[in-house]
């Protein structure tokens, strides 16, 4: 965006005041202002009538906030005492007594992945009958009828238990019979199953003699032939055939949707599996302007590699020396994925005890754990000592302590580095773990969203663990009461990006799309201050840029938003509904209402308890 353009539109949003008499006030009320320690000087932007959350320990909501030419906070305060910091050429905005706050730092998605999927006909997430669902499909196969009879069909954002009635499996029969020869995918909505059609498995070369690729698995017949589904790192054996978007359509694609997250309120994102291939359409977005966000990219380091320490450690620098001067990545972070997903049809996620059938009854089955404890600890002592931190993808109670335990390996060796290591989603942690977060100083990165009464918590979960684990799920404050740093991420695309639901369901574990109601709030509710910091600061610490974003202290940079309400003071329902009016990224928009076409929503569907868009993470590069 223009900033001279910029300029005259502000003015215009804030009723076109007059700066003499903008923030007009009696002297004798103005309060100090906390501005930073520099000579007075004009900002670029003040907001004023305002409710200002700065996110500083012990600090009350403001009423202004100034910002400088350099892109950084310049002060916050009253608004008579603000009214000091306007010049001949400063943009003023009245907020109405809305709130400005901090830019939202997810510290858990894949940006890019979204621009990919955002390619590709979904199924939304839906629950269909086998008629259904191969009448929506003729439906797609109509729309590309030029593609025929070779040209892939993929298909984002199936549920894999979403086939009615329930129990109804996925079969490659099912697809075959479609009126086509040319190959299906379905790519699971939780991103850890995919669901091919013969066509697509024979151009994979998949038979009953192949065998399952490490963290992964080909799901089998009684009589041992394919049955085309695929779980985990076993997906990989589809869809590296899959022809590939060019690179203009995923540059403008990933545009699109960043532009989307900007208007969301989202300032920076910590990439969760970034493969050697993402730097490079970072590099490219960043070279043509399209690249609005700080990026944390978290290096994806597979099983393999993850038995060999100094491998890893070679890989992660080798891409942090080729990528590091791109504007806006910030290098330091890897991620390693410890277990699968925890729902059932795939039940991937490594547990303590096991899964238990659809009787209740015990199985012989704890889920996969893709990297060992000792493994795991080797390589966290090795990219530990040399200032990386670690991003684990764990779900289930086993894969938690798993890398709790590689954690301490490395406190153990190399004395506390401050590194924040993380753990990502924690949908079941073993009690006897809560303290250990604090202690170890590791971070725990939770997906909120997710923390509700629907299909996934409920049908797909709570008859296959029972209960008394059912009663664990996402402890948030069961984790924050024994003193663990939280931070909030939301797996988007994994889910439509939703921000405002996301924190108003970590408060009241219902959220807008709930379906079934919510899911143990007086466990494990959050207060909104907690939510809002998880948010902000909590994840701005996680991505360690905490020294220049993540609160609006003056020098910091202005890496925030102006909603349109108060959000809090509203009620907690309506936090949802939010909407920003404008976000600033290091003191440029990056989103403003008055200017931009309405942010395209990407809420879930209102028959929830029917359809919800998946629950977790695909394995393929794009979400984990």
């Amino acid at each position: 965006m223009n900033a001279d353009l910029s300029r005259r539109r502000l003015i215009a949003s804030a009723g076109a005041l007059g700066v003499a008499g903008a923030l007009a006030a009696p002297a004798a009320t103005a309060a100090a202002a906390t501005a930073a320690p520099a000579r007075r000087r004009s900002a670029a932007l003040v907001i004023h009538h305002a409710r200002v959350l700065t996110g500083e320990h012990r600090t009350a909501p403001r009423e202004a906030i100034a910002v400088g030419r350099d892109g950084t906070v310049l002060a916050t305060g009253s608004s008579a005492a603000l009214r000091r910091f306007i010049g001949r050429d400063t943009d003023v905005i009245d907020a109405g007594g809305a709130t400005v706050m901090s830019g939202i730092h997810d510290g858990h998605a894949h940006p890019l992945g979204a621009g990919s999927r955002s390619l590709r006909p979904s199924l939304d997430g839906a629950s269909h009958t086998v008629a259904e669902l191969q009448e929506t499909l003729r439906g797609f196969l109509a729309d590309s009828a030029g593609q025929e009879p070779d040209g892939w069909l993929v298909v984002e954002d199936w549920n894999p238990i979403g086939l009615l009635p329930t129990g109804t499996g996925p079969h490659h029969r099912i697809l075959d019979a479609l009126p086509t020869r040319r190959p299906i995918a379905l790519v699971g909505a939780d991103g850890h199953n995919l669901w091919a059609n013969r066509r697509a498995l024979d151009l994979a070369g998949i038979t009953a003699a192949t065998p399952d690729p490490p963290g992964g698995e080909i799901v089998h017949d009684a009589d041992g032939s394919p049955t085309g589904v695929l779980k985990d790192d076993a997906q990989s054996l589809i869809t590296r055939h899959i022809p590939q978007p060019t690179e203009e359509q995923l540059l403008a694609a990933c545009a699109r949707v960043l532009t989307d997250a900007a208007a969301q309120g989202i300032t920076t994102f910590l990439d969760a599996a970034t493969e050697a291939a993402d730097l490079g359409v970072y590099t490219e977005l960043a070279r043509t302007g399209r690249l609005p966000q700080r990026v944390v990219p978290a290096l994806r380091i597979g099983a393999d590699l993850a038995k060999d320490p100094a491998a890893a450690l070679a890989y992660a620098r080798g891409l942090r020396e080729r990528y590091g001067q791109v504007p806006g990545l910030h290098f330091g972070t890897v991620k390693v994925f410890l277990d699968g997903v925890i729902e059932y049809p795939a039940q991937t996620a490594a547990l303590l005890t096991p899964y238990l059938d659809e009787h209740g009854r015990p199985t012989d089955n704890r889920g996969d754990l893709h990297v060992s404890a000792t493994d795991y600890g080797a390589l966290a002592t090795v990219l530990d000592r040399a200032g990386w931190q670690l991003h684990a993808h764990a779900i289930g109670d086993r894969a938690v302590r798993t890398a709790l335990d590689g954690y301490e390996t490395a406190l153990l060796a190399n004395g506390r580095r401050g590194n924040r290591h993380t753990i990502a989603h924690l949908q079941l942690v073993d009690p006897a773990d809560f303290r250990r977060f604090a202690r170890l100083g590791v971070v725990a990165c939770m997906q909120l969203q997710w923390a509700m009464r629907d299909i996934w918590t409920m049908e797909a979960l709570l008859p296959y663990i029972g209960p008394r684990r059912h009663r664990l799920l996402y402890p948030a404050r069961s984790l924050q009461r024994h003193g663990a740093a939280l931070a909030g991420g939301s797996d988007w695309p994994v889910d439509p990006l939703s921000t405002f639901n996301q924190l108003r369901t970590a408060i009241d574990r219902e959220g807008a799309v709930a379906g079934q109601g919510a899911l143990y709030p007086e466990r494990e509710g959050l207060s909104r201050a907690s939510s809002l910091h998880m948010h902000t600061a909590g994840a701005a610490r996680q991505l360690r840029l905490d020294h220049l974003t993540g609160t609006l202290a003056p020098g910091k940079a202005a890496d925030l938003v102006l909603l349109d309400r108060d959000i809090s003071r509203v009620p907690v329902r309506e936090i949802s509904d939010s909407t920003v009016r404008l976000t600033l990224i290091g003191g440029k928009p990056a989103y403003d209402a008055t200017t931009a076409p309405a942010p395209r929503r990407t809420a879930a569907p209102a028959t929830a308890a029917v359809t919800r868009h998946g629950s977790r993470h695909r394995v393929c590069g794009c979400t984990g």
